[in-house]
This record gives structure tokens, sequence and C-alpha cells, in this order.
């Protein structure tokens, strides 16, 4: 549809924009030079001779031009107001129907000297979200804090992948920095039904290193600096359209007025909201330094930071018929279901440190053991095993569950992972790879998940990690939930990662399993010189579709 660009003194497709100015300092005093010569255009989003008010999502482009002025404020009627250096805002208006808006721009000047004017506008929004209003205020008031006890309550991704693959916080992993577990923010209602932002931050605030500068800081790093914050702000909930996928969020956004920000500054006021309930919030937004990142934030009800309060992500399966499975119930290893994979391979493209042989597993009471062990082999210090269903099995989408106890000690690297049947034809990364568990015997009490594919792969991998309590003592269930549109990695059955999957991606078409132990290389690290041998167990291997 044809945007209709409104200007000021003219009257354009059925709204009215009035314009009055008020030159508050109209001479010059000294080096006191009031900006003249403000000019306002507004375009309303999906505005035509059909819909002469815009296509209900509330959106208006502003721009404000002003001879020497440095700095605009524009307050939009509705309680939210922005400022904006270069002139330019889009601004969306949530209150539902067809609402007029007296808007103001102050265009600010040297030594404060300021011209302002305001304009009528009339917008249509089809946004109502009373849901989320209700879970935000538990309808009178609600306080929040940083989730502080989970795994990715501060984290970072690219905008286009859904989730914060770059980095991901572990539980309290910032409580050293001194402030950013402090902070209490508070959501109510006011007497008309208005939403209140009150954020607490007992004088201190974290701030990203790209915005150090807005409380008079510097650096390199991150860090806590002093920075008001008291006040009350108005809070606009409005459609979010960001991209995210719909199983994703909430598609409802928060625009927090005034330049209110949550906890982590990061140079937005606008933070669309992936998952709430009565005692979890899940948000992400995009910062104000590099539309190409997204970085997100979890907030709890607790005020130790939800370790207790919080439920977890639970994974809900769509699979339940059992396609294909592997009990270890033979004497051997059943190489009509299984292949060994021999020697190094030029470290396997990591720098291992093994040779993987045929004689490095046995059965046990039912339990496949895969054995790394510190001897002399084929020129290798180590001997290893290491099994795939290359050619044997091969399947798409479905629940791969695998019950496992893990080997240990420095330098060992179990994995349970997944490859592209057409591997040999088209290579790696393009043939895609899923990591369903990696252990760093180096790096205890953890393990992670990981995607590879063309542009995330290596060290810019799909990637998070999760804790995991004696996972080299007892079994847990480490499994892949692989969709169609969705792949989600879980430890028990508590997701740790998700990805969503779309047609142009690798993760549409056969992969085989893998299961083995490394030694060293790039993400095993250094081998303790005590290492003798340490096993991974293996209970079954399960398919379902």
């Amino acid at each position: 549809m044809k945007n209709i660009k409104i200007y000021f003194k003219i009257l354009v497709a059925a709204f009215a924009i009035m314009v009055q100015a008020c030159q508050e300092d109209d001479q010059q005093f000294g080096d006191i030079t009031a900006p003249s010569n403000l000019v306002i255009t507004a375009n309303v989003i999906g505005a035509d001779e059909q819909n002469p008010n815009g296509d209900g999502s509330g959106k208006v482009e502003f721009t404000a031009t002003a001879d020497n002025a440095s700095n605009f404020k524009f307050t939009y009627g509705d309680n939210a107001s922005t400022l904006a250096s270069d002139g330019s805002v889009t601004h969306t208006f949530t209150n539902p129907g067809t609402n007029e808006y007296v808007v103001t721009v102050i265009a600010s000047g040297t030594a404060g000297a300021a011209t302002s004017k305001t304009m009528a506008i009339t917008v249509y929004s089809e946004f109502n979200d009373p849901e989320t209003k209700s879970l935000l205020t538990g309808d009178a008031s609600k306080t929040w804090y940083v989730a502080a006890a989970l795994p990715g309550h501060l984290g970072v991704g690219p905008v286009e992948g859904f989730d914060p693959s770059y980095y991901a916080a572990a539980p309290f992993e910032k409580e050293s920095v001194g402030c950013f577990y402090n902070d209490a923010i508070t959501f109510s209602l006011n007497g008309d039904g208005n939403i209140i932002y009150n954020l607490d931050n007992q004088g201190a605030t974290f701030f990203n290193v790209d915005f150090l500068s807005v409380a008079g800081g510097g650096g390199g790093e991150d860090q806590c600096l002093a920075y008001d914050t008291s006040g009350d702000k108005f809070v606009n909930l409005a459609s979010a359209q960001n991209g995210v996928p719909e199983n994703f969020t909430t598609g409802t956004q928060m625009i927090i007025g005034d330049g209110g920000f949550m906890s982590y500054y990061i140079g937005t006021s606008n933070y669309e909201i992936l998952e709430l309930t009565d005692d979890y919030m899940y948000v992400r937004a995009i910062p104000g330094s590099n539309p190409a990142l997204a970085w997100y934030l979890k907030f709890t009800t607790d005020p130790d930071g939800g370790g207790n309060s919080v439920s977890p992500d639970i994974l809900e399966t769509q699979y339940s018929t059992l396609a294909w499975s592997d009990e270890f119930d033979a004497a051997s290893l059943d190489t009509s279901l299984w292949n060994y994979e021999i020697g190094n391979n030029g470290g396997w493209g990591n720098g291992e440190k093994q040779y993987y042989t045929d004689s490095n597993t046995s059965i046990v009471d039912g339990v496949l053991h895969i054995t790394a062990k510190k001897e002399p082999t084929n020129g290798f210090d180590y001997s290893s095993a290491r099994i795939t269903t290359q050619d044997n099995y091969e399947f798409t989408y479905g629940r791969v569950e695998v019950r496992a106890k893990l080997a240990g000690g420095g330098g060992t690297w179990p994995a349970i992972w997944m490859l592209g049947a057409n591997f040999d034809e088209v290579g790696w990364p393009t043939t895609g790879e899923i990591d369903i568990m990696e252990y760093v015997g180096n790096n205890p009490g953890h393990t992670s998940s990981a995607l590879h594919l063309p542009g995330n792969s290596g060290g810019n991998a799909i990637f998070n990690d999760t804790e995991v309590e004696n996972e080299t003592t007892e079994f847990h269930n480490y499994t892949v939930e692989w969709r169609e549109d969705e792949i989600i990695l879980a430890v028990d059955d508590v997701v740790h990662l998700r990805y969503s999957n779309t047609a142009d991606t690798p993760f549409n078409k056969p992969f085989f399993l893998i299961l083995n132990v490394a030694m060293g290389g790039t993400l095993g690290g250094d081998i303790d010189p005590n290492f003798t041998e340490s096993t991974m167990e293996i209970d079954y291997v399960k398919v379902y579709q």
C-alpha cells in the first residue's frame, strides 16, 4: 500500500494535521541560538484511500528538521516520548481503534534554547493484549528481578537466529559485577489503566560496552556505572514485528517511555516478549548500536533469581512411535546397525589425539562401553572408538533419546551427535551437524549442544550449554527433538536450546547417528598427564517418529 505523508499546514487523506508554533526563544543573546524553521513530516504506515488512518499496525514514521538544532524530543500524546538527535523516529500508537493524538516536537539548540511545534494525527490500531497487561502487572502491581539462577538470563545471538547462540550467561555468572542482580523492576496500573514502569537500580546500572559514554564511563568491557533511573515511566504494548517465528514469541512488544530500559543498558526501550507467565518473563531486544544482534534477558518474580520458583522449559514431544533402537542386549556391538570408524584422519579436523579402533568397545550387562585409553596405538598415544549408523540407519525428523553416563577426566571429549547422510558428497558444514551432547572433562558439571551449518559452524555454531549433576557417575537422558520447523535440545527433558528450522537449512534430509569419545583437540583441551582410561556408558539409543 502506498504510504501517505502528512506535512505541516497541509490536510491529507481524511485526517487533519494541526500545527501550532511556539518560538520559546526567538532572539539571539551571545551564543544562545534557538532553532528555527522547524518542519515536521509524518508517514502513517499503510495509509491509502481505503485506509486513511493506516493499516492497523499503529506505526507512524516522523521526521523533524530545523536550523541550529542539536536534538529533537518527540512527545506523542499517548504518554510516550523519544529523543532523536537526527530527528527521525518510528512510533507505534497502541490504543485500540481510531484515535487522534497531538504530537509535540521540541528542537533544542545551544545553551538549552528550544523551539516547539505540535501536530494532530489520526491513527488506527488493531492491537489489544489484556492478557500481557495482566501478567506484567498482576492487575495491580508486580515486581520482577533478573533471573540470575537460570542459564541464559543474559544472552546474545544473531538477529535472524532467534536464540542466544553467541553467548548465554551461566547461573549467577555476573554476580561479581556488583549491580546487575540488584535491580527491581515494578510494573503497575494507574487509575486510567495505563501500565507504569519503575526501575530501582540502587544507584548503578550494568552497561553494555558500546554505551559506557551514556553514563560518563569508558573502557573495553561491560561495567556497572552510577546512573539515575528514578521516576515512573509509561509502557505501551504493541504488536511485535521483528520476524520472530510465532512459536518463539507472544507476538507482543513493550515500549518503555522516556528512555526506560530493562536492567542491562543496550540503548533501546523496545522489548519483544518471547514468553510470559505469572512468575517468568523472557524478552528479546535489538541494541541501538548493532541491529545485526539480538540480546535476551530473563526475569522472575523471585527476588533470589528464580532458582526455585520458575518452571523449567520441559520438552513436550511430538513423536511417540518407536522407529529404531539399540538397547545393547547382544554380547557385542551389532555391526548390522553400527560401523566402526578406524584411524585418526588428521585429528578429525579438530586436532584430536586418539586413534580409533574396533577394539575399544564392549557390552557389559546390557550397557555399551566406549573406552578411551592411554596406550601407544598406530603412532598415537591414545586409543578410543567412534561408531556410526551411516548407510545402516538414516532418517529425517524425530526424537533421538540416548541414555548415557559420560567419560570424565582432563582431556576427554565424549559426544553423541548426527551428520547429514550426504556428508561424503557435499562435505562439512554443508551437510549439517546436530550435536545432541558434547562433554569436556576439563569443564565438569556442564554439557553442551550445538548445530553446525553454513554460516554458523565451528566457533560460530548455534550453541548453548547447561548444568548437569553427576554426569560421569549417573545416567542422564540426552535428547534432540528434530522437527520440520524447530530443533530442540534437552537433558532429562529440560530444554536448553531451541532453533527455528526453515526450508533453507541442511536439517531437512536424512541424518545418521554417531557415538564417540575423543581425546584433546580444540574442544577437549589439555589432557591430564595422569590420565589412564575413561569410559562412556550407553544404556540405549532410541529414535521415535
